[in-house]
């Protein structure tokens, strides 16, 4: 347990435990919604925070996560009246904010390309103090919202139609998911970096996806798998002397590989057990949708 004993270690180990857990907990929504690869465009946008965060003297992770968000309520409202182009503004939104963050940071007395590195791949020895207490404080705010709120995010992920009829307030539910999203990567962008911080919010989704077949199950294995690739990956970081993101995510894809081997036979034994039963099983009345029987529990 040697590992333990430097300091920026025991901060590197909190921060990916924090990271495990909030990162698959705003991905399976984001699954859900079949927006996998919104965190890659927020991580775009995070890095002009990054650089104006170094160009004027400020905390780089509170910058960057004001930039996210702001990004994050833009890409929301291009989605609701973008039409045809909106898919054009987004990549100039997202090739602008990585465009930006490099020149901004090149501009600024105090950063250097070698400091985006880090954000950028993420590192275990630059994690400080002052970044675990904001890590802290943006990854309570990330389990408020996924945990307070999970019926009413699980419904609006699973049908927005049904979750207006029933009364909920669709739009601001959205924009709370890509406020929650742009936070995550902000808050793991110090341990795998804005360019892997994606795969670390959905590879663990679709692992747990290979094994469950309920939302509560895959929300709670994708947390375990998580949480598990990321001390993994930081601890090998440690000993072998490799990049800690790229580690942790080609972990979480091995995982990813597993499960899906494993699926298979567990699929052939689930759907000879139904053809078994299909003649004793009859459906209830009046039975409800997936998301009618996730708002009712």
């Amino acid at each position: 347990m040697e590992f333990l004993d430097p300091p920026f270690m025991q901060r590197a180990l909190l921060a990916a435990v924090l990271v495990g857990v909030i990162a698959p907990s705003v991905g399976v929504y984001l699954v859900q919604r079949r927006q996998a690869l919104m965190g890659d465009g927020i991580g775009h946008i995070a890095m002009t925070g990054i650089g104006l965060g170094f160009l004027l003297s400020t905390s780089p992770v509170w910058m960057a996560t004001a930039v996210a968000v702001a990004g994050s309520v833009v890409m929301e409202l291009i989605r609701w009246y973008g039409r045809t182009r909106g898919d054009i503004a987004l990549a100039m939104l997202f090739y602008g904010g990585m465009a930006g963050g490099v020149l901004l940071i090149n501009l600024s007395d105090t950063g250097s390309n070698a400091n985006l590195t880090s954000y950028l791949f993420g590192s275990l020895a630059t994690v400080s103090t002052e970044d675990i207490t904001a890590i802290c404080l943006l990854a309570a705010f990330v389990l408020l919202v996924t945990l307070g709120l999970r019926r009413q995010l699980f419904a609006v992920s699973q049908d927005e139609e049904f979750a207006r009829v029933t009364g909920l307030p669709v739009r601001a539910l959205n924009l709370l998911v890509a406020v929650t999203a742009a936070v995550t990567v902000t808050v793991a962008m110090r341990v795998v970096g804005l360019l892997l911080v994606s795969a670390l919010m959905v590879v663990p989704v679709a692992a747990a996806q290979q094994i469950s077949r309920s939302f509560r199950l895959t929300f709670v294995l994708s947390v375990v798998i998580g949480t598990a690739v990321t001390l993994a990956g930081t601890v090998t970081s440690y000993y072998q002397d490799v990049p800690p993101g790229a580690t942790i995510v080609l972990l979480a894809i091995a995982v990813f590989v597993a499960l899906t081997l494993l699926a298979t036979p567990l699929a052939r034994r689930r759907a000879r057990r139904s053809e078994e039963s299909s003649g004793e099983c009859t459906l209830e009345a009046g039975a409800g949708s997936p998301v009618e029987d996730e708002l009712r529990v």
